[in-house]
């Protein structure tokens, strides 16, 4: 089958799971792109309510009757569907296409001409928002898919009538090797998925190989020592950023003030403009020369730039402020690698709170045990670490790791299982003018939001 004409002779496509934040961008770009979209989920959502007003047909519930009814040309799945799903058994059983959600994204970017592709072990989610929102503010028109809903646009994607597509490329099971892009963006290369990918030899490898998959330019982040390392063959236009001089855009006279930061941008020694950013943490300098590199390179005039990314307050669930409930302030965020904690809770520290409390839900045993000493290290920064139970996710517990073992190398840390229990021991605890920073991949921002409601009601 070849997947890049796949789309050529298809009118009418079935997404099963189109609530997901991985589905959904999808199946508005393609509505947008004229064609007939029916979807199914198993549990309602704000993202369901926003894809049937446009139209959108979705049944609750996965059954073989579903793709009866609807009849598609193509079904599209996520990795997470199983083999004997009923929905996936009856598409086959009809001889109906079907496509995995990353093969679906790669079809779809090689429908535009200037596609960028952000990937990186860290900061995707937030350089895509920053990216979107400077194009889109400058009129540039751009389709977007984003991890995470992005408040400027009103959710996670956004479909526009130029040629310029901006998506995360993530690469766990190497999906990202599904996409060809115009610019490649390689934020940092990190040890993580090793469940997957076993060494960071391996991390390495893929990104070479997705560099080599992109066509005209890669912009990367020339003070990573890894990213540099798997470039190192590479051929094709290169653009470097950082905080170096070293680097083509660099950072220079970097200034805090709370959670807003500033710093003049330069070009090769040149000054471009001050940058003022709404959002705290060195991440977020290199996050923000990422998408300004890409930006400056589409295009965008500077004064644009500098103008849309001021704009800019975050995406869900990254150091999202959810509430100061009794002058307690409360903050999510989505970290949930040792070197995203790091970051994180070093610009909580650098904040000026009383107490800062770390909520951490430890996410997929094979991470805790491979990355044990390095979450250790990352939850000694805050004042008090409370950790949660561990999220199996796609796991059992072949590791026999528990929280209680990366409580016992955190001094001061406290280890409580479930969401009721942090939440009592918070509200007895934490004072006017400390910060709850609650954080990990799964789903602690419950906890957070619990932590909110409980405060209020006290």
């Amino acid at each position: 089958m070849d997947k890049k004409h796949i789309l050529d002779d298809k009118k009418k496509i079935h997404f099963m799971g189109i609530g997901g934040s991985g589905m959904c961008p999808l199946a508005e770009i393609l509505k947008g792109r004229g064609f007939e979209i029916t979807g199914s989920d198993i549990s309602e959502s704000d993202t369901l309510e926003r894809i049937r007003s446009y139209g959108i047909k979705v049944y609750m519930g996965q059954t073989a009757e579903n793709i009866k009814d609807a009849k598609p040309d193509l079904l599209c799945y996520t990795a997470a569907i199983k083999s004997d799903n009923p929905e996936l058994v009856c598409a086959r059983e009809m001889g109906i296409p079907t496509l995995e959600r990353s093969e679906m994204l790669g079809v779809v970017t090689d429908k535009y001409k200037r596609s960028v592709a952000i990937s990186g072990t860290h900061g995707k989610t937030s350089t895509t928002g920053m990216l979107t929102q400077i194009l889109v503010g400058s009129g540039k028109d751009p389709s977007a898919v984003i991890g995470g809903k992005l408040p400027y646009i009103g959710g996670n994607s956004t479909v526009g009538k130029s040629d310029i597509m901006v998506c995360e490329a993530c690469e766990y099971v190497d999906s990202f090797l599904q996409l060809h892009p115009f610019i490649g963006v390689i934020l940092n290369v990190d040890a993580d998925h090793l469940d997957y990918f076993k060494n960071l030899d391996n991390i390495k490898k893929s990104f070479n190989k997705f560099a080599h998959q992109t066509s005209n330019l890669i912009v990367y982040n020339g003070d990573d020592a890894n990213t540099e390392d798997a470039l190192e063959d590479v051929k094709i236009k290169k653009i470097t950023y950082g905080l170096s001089m070293e680097n083509d855009y660099y950072a220079m006279n970097l200034q805090k003030d709370g959670v807003t930061q500033s710093y003049d941008l330069m070009y090769q020694g040149e000054f471009l403009t001050r940058i003022n950013l709404s959002v705290p943490g060195v991440h977020n300098v290199y996050n923000s020369l990422a998408a300004i590199t890409v930006a400056d390179y589409l295009g965008v005039p500077v004064d644009k730039i500098a103008e849309n990314i001021e704009k800019f307050t975050g995406v869900h669930r990254r150091f999202e402020l959810l509430g100061k409930p009794k002058g307690i302030t409360v903050v999510d965020d989505f970290a949930h690698h040792p070197t995203e904690l790091t970051s994180t809770l070093k610009t909580a520290m650098d904040l000026g709170f009383n107490h800062v409390w770390a909520v951490f839900q430890p996410h997929t045993f094979s991470r805790t045990a491979m990355l044990l000493d390095d979450f250790a290290k990352a939850l000694k920064i805050p004042d008090t670490a409370i950790i949660s139970e561990i999220l199996p996710v796609r796991e059992t517990n072949t590791y026999n790791i528990y929280s209680r073992d990366l409580g016992a190398k955190v001094p001061n840390s406290v280890c409580l299982d479930t969401f009721d229990e942090i939440t009592d021991y918070i509200v007895k605890n934490a004072k006017e003018g400390d910060l709850v920073l609650t954080m990990g991949g799964g789903n602690v921002y419950m906890c957070a939001n619990q932590i909110v409601k409980a405060l209020e009601e006290k």
